[in-house]
C-alpha cells in the first residue's frame, strides 16, 4: 500500500518539479537540457503510471495525500483516486505526453524561449493528471482549471502575434464559461449529497430515483462544462482557433489530454448519468450534430492544421454520441486510438511544416512522398486509421460507436456514418495534396530529424495495432478495455449490445464499403494534382457558407461580442467617466476641504483651546437635559 501510495504521488509530482525547476532556472538552462529535464520527468511518470497499472488488483484505492478543507459539515481531502478508469487515463496523459515532449526538442530547438514552452509543458501535465486522479470534484476543478490556464499560455506562446493572443483569450474565456456549469454542479452536488467525492456520491446516486430534477439539473450543469473543454455545440468555436500555439501543443490538447477531459468527466460520473435519460438524450444529438459539423467545416479548409482541427471537433462529437447511448467503454475505446492517430497527424503536420519552412496550406504543397517518406508513411497510417479502414485501430473504436448507436437510434447512426464519409474525404485530400501529385511550393522540403521521426514511428504502431485493446466478440475478442473499465465505471457493467452477430457484420460492411468508396472519389478528384486553380469568385452559397465556419463566428460576434463591447463603452462613457472618476475626485477634494479646515483650528492660542472646551461641556450638559 504505501508503494501505491508513493507511486501515485510521484506521477503529478514529477511534471510539478519539471515545471517549477524549468520555470525558475530558465534562464540558465542552455541548448537542448530543458527540453530533455521536461521529457525525462514526464517520462518517468508514464513508467509510475505503467507500474500502477501493471499491479492492479481490479479494486479502487484512495490516496489519501493531506487534510485540506474541513469546514462543518464539509470535509474535502486532498486524495487521488486510483482504479481502471483514472490508471488509463494516466497511461494516455503521460505517454502520449512524453512522446509529444521528445518530439518538440527538435520542432522548438531554435526557440529563444524553449525553457519556458517546456515549463508550460510540463505544468499543462501536471493540471491534467490532477483532473483524471482527483478523488473528489474540487481536486478534479483544480486540474479542470489548471489545463485551461495553460492552454491559454501554450495557445498565445508566441505572444507577439495579436492575432495569436486572441486565439489565446477566446479559449480562455470560451472555457470559463462552461467553467460556470462545473462549479454549480459542484455547488448542487454539495447540496445534495453532503460531499464531494466520487464514491460517497455514486454510492448515494442509487438511491435516487431515475430521472430526479435535482439529478438531471447536476447532470446538464456538468455536461455545459463537458462542452466548454471538448467543444462541443455550442462552445466548439476556440478549438480551430488554437491553432494558433505551436505544433506540439496542438497535439497536446487536441489529440490526448485537455479535450478529453469532459469525456472522462461524464464516464467519471456515470452512475448520475444513467439516472438522467433526458440528459443522455441532450449529450447523444449535441454530440451527433458536432460531428457532422466538424466534419462539413473540414471539407474546405486548406491549413493543414485547421483540417486536423476540425476532425477532433467531429471526432468529440462521437465520443459524445457513446456517451448519449450508455456505451462508456466505446466512447472511451475510442479516446484512446484518437489519442494515437491523432496525436501522430499533428506530429506529422508539424513534421510537414517543418520540412517546408513554416508553411501549413496545403495548396503549396504536394509530392513529399518522394521527399519525407517516414513522414509520408506515418500520415498515411493516420489516415487510415481515423478513416476507420480495417484493421487498424479507428475502424474497432468506430464501429463499437456506429453499432451502439443504432441500436439505440437508426436516424443518429445514418448521420455518424455520413459524417464517417466525409471524415475519409476531407483527410484524403489533404494526404493527396500534400503527399501525391506535383510540387507546388517554393521552399525545399526535407525530411525532420530523428528526435521527431521517432515519436511518429511509435504512434504509427499504436495507431495500426491499438484496436487490439478492445476486439469485439464477433472478431473472437473479449472486449478486454470494456472488461478492465468495469471495475471502476459502473455504467460500464450495464452496457449490452442487443444486435445479432449478422447485423453487426453488415453496419461493418456497410461503413467500410461506404468509406473505401469515398476514399477513391477523393482520389479523382485529389490524386494527380499538379496544379490548384483558386476559388471562384461565384463559390456556391451553401459552399461559402461550409468554409466559413458555417458562420458561427459571426453569429457570436453579433449576439455577444458587439453587445457586449457597446456596453462596456457606454458604461465606461457614463459610468466611469461620468459617475465613478466625479465621484473619487470629489471625495478626495471634500476629504480635503474638511483636513483644511481642521488644520486652520489648530491655532496654538491656549484661551481658544479653553473656549473650545467650555463649549464642548455645555454642548454635553444640554444634549443630557433635553434627553433625560
Amino acid at each position: 500500500m504505501v508503494k501505491l501510495d508513493l507511486l501515485a504521488i510521484l506521477v503529478p509530482a514529477l511534471p510539478l518539479l519539471g515545471a517549477l525547476f524549468i520555470g525558475f532556472g530558465r534562464r540558465k538552462l542552455k541548448g537542448n537540457s530543458a527540453g530533455m529535464l521536461g521529457t525525462a520527468l514526464v517520462l518517468g511518470a508514464f513508467i509510475c503510471s505503467l507500474i500502477l497499472f501493471l499491479g492492479r488488483d481490479g479494486q479502487t484505492h484512495i490516496v489519501h495525500v493531506f487534510d485540506w478543507i474541513k469546514v462543518g459539515t464539509m470535509d474535502i481531502p486532498f486524495a487521488f483516486q486510483i482504479d481502471a478508469l483514472s490508471l488509463w487515463m494516466m497511461l494516455i496523459v503521460t505517454g502520449i505526453g512524453s512522446l509529444i515532449h521528445l518530439y518538440s526538442i527538435g520542432y522548438m530547438h531554435d526557440d529563444p524561449r524553449v525553457a519556458t514552452f517546456f515549463a508550460q509543458l510540463n505544468l499543462f501535465t501536471f493540471s491534467m493528471l490532477l483532473l483524471v486522479m482527483g478523488a473528489n470534484f474540487l481536486i478534479t476543478f483544480i486540474g479542470w482549471e489548471g489545463v485551461g490556464l495553460c492552454s491559454y499560455l501554450l495557445i498565445g506562446f508566441w505572444y507577439t502575434t495579436p492575432e495569436f493572443n486572441y486565439a489565446g483569450r477566446k479559449a480562455f474565456v470560451m472555457n470559463r464559461i462552461g467553467d460556470v456549469g462545473m462549479v454549480l454542479a459542484m455547488t448542487l452536488m454539495f447540496y445534495t449529497f453532503g460531499t464531494l467525492n466520487y464514491v460517497d456520491i455514486m454510492d448515494q446516486a442509487g438511491s435516487f430515483a431515475p430521472s430526479n430534477p435535482l439529478i438531471i439539473t447536476a447532470t446538464l450543469l456538468l455536461f455545459l462544462g463537458a462542452t466548454g473543454k471538448s467543444a462541443q455545440l455550442p462552445l466548439l468555436t476556440w478549438l480551430p482557433d488554437a491553432m494558433a500555439g505551436p505544433t506540439p501543443v496542438s497535439a497536446l490538447i487536441h489529440a490526448a489530454t485537455m479535450v478529453t477531459a469532459g469525456i472522462f468527466l461524464v464516464v467519471r460520473s456515470s452512475v448520475l448519468f444513467e439516472l438522467a435519460p433526458y440528459t443522455q438524450d441532450v449529450i447523444l444529438w449535441i454530440g451527433v450534430a458536432t460531428a457532422l459539423f466538424g466534419a462539413t467545416v473540414g471539407l474546405f479548409q486548406n491549413d493543414i492544421k485547421k483540417v486536423l482541427a476540425y476532425s477532433t471537433v467531429s471526432q468529440l462529437g462521437y465520443m459524445f454520441a457513446a456517451l448519449g447511448v450508455g456505451a462508456y467503454s466505446a466512447g472511451m475505446f475510442h479516446v484512446t486510438t484518437h489519442a494515437f492517430f491523432k496525436a501522430l497527424l499533428f506530429l506529422a503536420a508539424g513534421s510537414v511544416i517543418h520540412a517546408l519552412g513554416g508553411e501549413q496550406d496545403i495548396r503549396k504543397m504536394g509530392g513529399l512522398k518522394k521527399t519525407t517518406k517516414t513522414t509520408y508513411i506515418t500520415f498515411l497510417i493516420a489516415t487510415l486509421a481515423i478513416a476507420g479502414i480495417p484493421p487498424l485501430s479507428g475502424f474497432f473504436s468506430k464501429d463499437g460507436i456506429l453499432a451502439s448507436t443504432f441500436q439505440d437510434s437508426p436516424f443518429a447512426y445514418g448521420i455518424l456514418v455520413f459524417a464517417a464519409m466525409l471524415t475519409a474525404f476531407y483527410m484524403f485530400r489533404v494526404l493527396f495534396l500534400t503527399f501525391f501529385g506535383s510540387y507546388r511550393g517554393t521552399a525545399h522540403p526535407h525530411e525532420s530529424p530523428k528526435v521527431m521521426t521517432v515519436p511518429l514511428m511509435v504512434l504509427a504502431v499504436l495507431s495500426a495495432i491499438g484496436g487490439a485493446l478492445n476486439i469485439p466478440h464477433i472478431f473472437g475478442g473479449h472486449e478486454w478495455l470494456k472488461v478492465d473499465l468495469g471495475t471502476a465505471v459502473e455504467g460500464v457493467l450495464g452496457e449490452h449490445m442487443a444486435l445479432s452477430a449478422s447485423t453487426e457484420w453488415m453496419l461493418m460492411a456497410l461503413s467500410t464499403a461506404l468509406v473505401l468508396l469515398t476514399i477513391w472519389y477523393t482520389w479523382t478528384l485529389f490524386g494527380k494534382k499538379t496544379t490548384l486553380d483558386g476559388e471562384p469568385a461565384d463559390m456556391p452559397f451553401l459552399k461559402r457558407l461550409i468554409a466559413k465556419r458555417w458562420m458561427l463566428d459571426e453569429l457570436y460576434a453579433v449576439l455577444f461580442e458587439k453587445p457586449f463591447g457597446w456596453l462596456s463603452r457606454n458604461l465606461f462613457g457614463i459610468g466611469e467617466t461620468k459617475v465613478a472618476v466625479p465621484l473619487t475626485v470629489g471625495s478626495g477634494k471634500a476629504a480635503h476641504g474638511v483636513a483644511e479646515w481642521l488644520r486652520k483650528m489648530q491655532t496654538g492660542n491656549t484661551s481658544f483651546y479653553l473656549f473650545g472646551m467650555m463649549l464642548g461641556v455645555v454642548v454635553f450638559l444640554l444634549i443630557t437635559l433635553f434627553t433625560a
